[in-house]
């Protein structure tokens, strides 16, 4: 253990200066050892020693006894790109995240980010921000910001023009290109063109993320999606990354097992994949992007709901909405989750009668959330225990996995044994930290980014809940966030302390 203690060793005098904060007596997991009963010492932003009974003054003691200490968690895979740009101090906190000790979290997923990284990312210095964030440059806001929401492929000179925004995005900071294939426009694209993109980001050393195609039997099936990932990031020549890894209906439940071999066999052979995945059995989407066919969609809203009403439609929508409705499990198994019809689900909107006529006159009202419960106990577990599997949220509005995601899984499959408290904390932080490449953070070191979770692991659970989403997690006692501390006693301290963490591109990519 004395090499983790460069600066104070056990039983030396105190000769130092005072640190500002020591957590005592924990039970210390650094991330990529075992853990051990000691005390971490923070001096400003960084760790300055790890180990068992350090003798340093410090002006601030945490008594962690009995609790754990860990790295701060990262959550790989959100959508609070509008939360962490609010006008609102608080919301700013991302409190959801902090009372689960999440310190860092990516935005941009499935597609979303900006061209404009940069903008993204330096609004942190404007409006301080409770956590550390990444950002990726979304394939889908490029696609529409070039070709709109038209079914086609881009012609020469658009496709150009796409790879220079997707250019723009990674000399902007971004930590790759993030795609929602599942997603119109998106889902118009053939794989050559992300491809194309893709080696933009690959050139200036970015990863590959994706919602991948199909999670289901919608389009090319569950392992055609899986594989069409793996050739994009083969051909485009940079890792790759798949969102919310899920077996999502029942056309597919079961099929975790082929996935996984096809991913165990990608990496055997060399390739760098890996997965996130929340612990939840229900999915997030829209309703419109649960039930309504992607040929219904070319074109936008305006020209979706003029199909609504064509007669000479009516038969095909309503007959592929029924299957889309069916691989989902039915309307019971569809529930809404923000809007006047929050609460309910598609059969009791539906109040007997047929539910893809209640869905539809949803949609035409506004495209409401939903959460879908599609995904099988088997399937989670066995994705959950591949050591590529970190932990995620997805967060969205009106799901408990915001809430609660981090927590769930502890609470549920640690104490469960499906994982160990140490593989909780090493896929719940350091495997994305090394995976994305953020240095200095994702283990507990010297030197290290001072983002530190304290949790007392007989308490620290989820209380979100389908019916009341919003209801923070319980058992995180300290936070501490490049030093500051974000969460005392359980208690948000108001202290903004994130950082934006913008990807340093290959040398000589960018002007």
């Amino acid at each position: 253990m004395k090499r983790l203690l460069p600066l104070l060793l056990l039983g030396a005098a105190p000769t130092a200066p005072p640190v500002d904060v020591l957590i005592r007596g924990g039970t210390v997991y650094p991330g990529s050892e075992a853990p051990f009963a000691g005390d971490v010492a923070v001096a400003g932003d960084r760790i300055v020693a790890v180990g068992p009974h350090l003798i340093v003054v410090a002006r601030r003691v945490i008594d962690a006894r009995g609790l754990i200490v860990a790295p701060g968690f990262i959550d790989p895979h959100t959508h609070v790109d509008a939360a962490l740009t609010s006008p609102d101090a608080r919301t700013r906190l991302i409190p959801a995240f902090l009372l689960q000790g999440v310190t860092t979290a990516f935005v941009g997923n499935d597609g979303n980010g900006a061209p404009g990284t940069a903008a993204v990312l330096a609004a942190a210095s404007a409006r301080p921000v409770g956590i550390n964030y990444g950002a990726y440059v979304g394939f889908g806001a490029v696609r529409q910001a070039v070709i709109g929401a038209a079914a086609r492929a881009p012609d020469a000179g658009e496709l150009q023009r796409m790879k220079a925004l997707v250019a723009q995005g990674m000399c902007g900071g971004a930590l790759g290109l993030s795609t929602g294939l599942f997603y119109v426009p998106q889902s118009f694209a053939r794989t050559g063109e992300v491809v194309a993109l893709a080696r933009e980001a690959a050139a200036r050393g970015g990863v590959y993320d994706s919602h991948i195609r199909d999670e289901s039997s919608y389009t090319i099936g569950l392992r055609a999606a899986v594989d069409e990932a793996l050739t994009i990031g083969r051909e485009a020549g940079l890792p790759v990354h798949i969102s919310h890894i899920k077996a999502l209906g029942v056309d597919v439940e079961g099929q975790s097992a082929p996935v996984i071999a096809a991913i165990r066999a990608a990496r055997a052979a060399g390739q760098a994949v890996t997965a996130d995945q929340y612990p939840w059995d229900a999915s997030g989407s829209s309703l419109v992007a649960a039930l309504v066919p992607g040929w219904a969609q070319d074109g936008g809203r305006a020209a979706m709901l003029a199909r609504f009403d064509a007669p000479a439609l009516t038969a095909r929508l309503h007959a592929d909405m029924a299957d889309n409705l069916r691989r989902r499990g039915g309307a019971a198994k569809l529930l809404v989750t923000d809007g006047t019809d929050a609460g309910r689900t598609l059969d009791q909107l539906a109040s007997g009668g047929d539910p893809v006529a209640a869905a539809i006159a949803a949609i035409r009202r506004r495209d409401p959330a939903v959460a879908s419960f599609n995904q099988s106990e088997r399937d989670i577990r066995a994705f959950m225990a591949e050591p590529w599997v970190m932990t995620g949220s997805d967060a969205s509005p009106g799901h408990p996995r915001v809430y609660g995601s981090f927590a769930r899984k502890w609470a549920v499959y640690v104490r469960a044994g499906v994982l160990t408290p140490r593989q909780f904390v090493e896929r719940s932080s350091t495997l994305a930290a090394d995976t994305f490449g953020l240095a200095g953070r994702g283990h507990l070191r010297p030197g290290a980014f001072a983002d530190v979770v304290v949790f007392d692991p007989a308490r620290y659970a989820a209380r979100a809940t389908y019916a009341q989403p919003t209801l923070t997690a319980a058992g995180v006692r300290t936070v501490l966030v490049n030093g500051g501390v974000a969460v005392a006693d359980g208690r948000l301290t108001g202290a903004a302390a994130g950082r934006a963490l913008p990807h340093v591109p290959t040398p000589g990519t960018c002007p």
